[in-house]
């Protein structure tokens, strides 16, 4: 656009430039400025020095990383939690939009979604206490695991490193798969109703018209989310998991995130725990790329 043009266009939209200014400076300052902080990654930071005054230290925090006995089990439990997840996460809101895409009562459809759609807007931390007290040693899960004979005396789950990931990943599927349908079911409204009656007229049943038209018509946002959930890959729940565990089990619980916060924030090492976070930035920019890639080779979607 030229620059004639630009100014005839700001004159016509004036409000419309001024309602994007915030946007500008909320990214400016909370998405652009604190990049400056790469810096400590190569840093002694000292908060007396300052980014610009501190010991440069160049490659020392990520060779400490990565020779460090914490980085094989960080990995490990960070690749485990988020594949579980990817498994186990994504398919299953595709699943619970597609039936109830199936439901004719409009009544009890909506009951269905607003029930499901609830524990999203619940805090994670009264999520996580609910979580605390429902798997304690008298807490109604675990009395429930002992009825049915799946524990033989009745223990804290979370003190047993063996039940985190599941009760992780059952917890995110309750917590989320509703509100995770809402995109999908969008976009099932969206696909041609002249679409089924064809397959209809053809003596499609509604397994195969499901198969042949709605995936089909989903595969779009679907391949879009895939490739979003794999950049995010490494990106667990920090919050959720710094709730929930605790040092009996750090052997299966303790991920990337957890450990930059106790570095960065609980023993002041910041130049450190910067280095581990942006090596967990840059592990996750490479996944996007891959996939993204993937995508656009063997597929008509992708990011870019």
């Amino acid at each position: 656009m030229r620059w004639i043009d630009f100014k005839r266009d700001f004159r016509m939209n004036k409000g419309l430039y001024a309602l994007i200014v915030p946007i500008v400076i909320y990214i400016f300052i909370f998405n652009y400025l604190p990049m400056g902080g790469i810096i400590m990654c190569f840093e002694r930071f000292s908060p007396k020095n300052g980014v610009f005054f501190s010991e440069w230290v160049g490659l020392k925090h990520f060779i400490d990383f990565f020779s460090t006995y914490y980085f094989w089990r960080l990995m490990r439990n960070t690749l485990l939690l988020s594949i579980y997840g990817l498994l186990w996460g994504y398919p299953a809101p595709i699943i619970y939009a597609l039936l109830l895409n199936e439901l004719e009562n409009e009544y009890f459809k909506k009951a269905v979604q607003v029930i499901s759609y609830m524990p999203n807007f619940i805090s994670t931390v009264v999520i996580c206490g609910i979580i605390i007290d429902f798997v304690s040693s008298d807490g109604l899960i675990t009395d429930m695991l002992v009825a049915i004979g799946f524990l033989d005396s009745p223990k804290n789950l979370l003190s047993v490193s063996g039940y985190f990931r599941t009760i992780m990943i059952a917890s995110d599927l309750w917590q989320q798969v509703g509100f995770g349908s809402i995109l999908f079911l969008a976009t099932l409204t969206g696909i041609d109703q002249e679409l089924y009656e064809a397959a209809l007229i053809d003596g499609a049943g509604r397994w195969k018209q499901t198969i042949h038209v709605t995936i089909p018509g989903l595969m779009p946002v679907i391949t879009i989310m895939l490739i979003q959930r794999v950049g995010g890959l490494l990106g667990t729940n920090m919050e959720k998991i710094i709730l929930l565990y605790n040092p009996l089990i750090y052997e299966t619980a303790d991920t990337i995130g957890s450990f930059v916060y106790r570095k960065g924030l609980q023993e002041a090492n910041y130049g450190y725990s910067s280095a581990v976070g942006m090596f967990n930035s840059i592990v996750g920019l490479i996944l996007l790329c891959i996939a993204n890639g993937i995508a656009r080779k063997y597929g008509e979607t992708s990011l870019f």
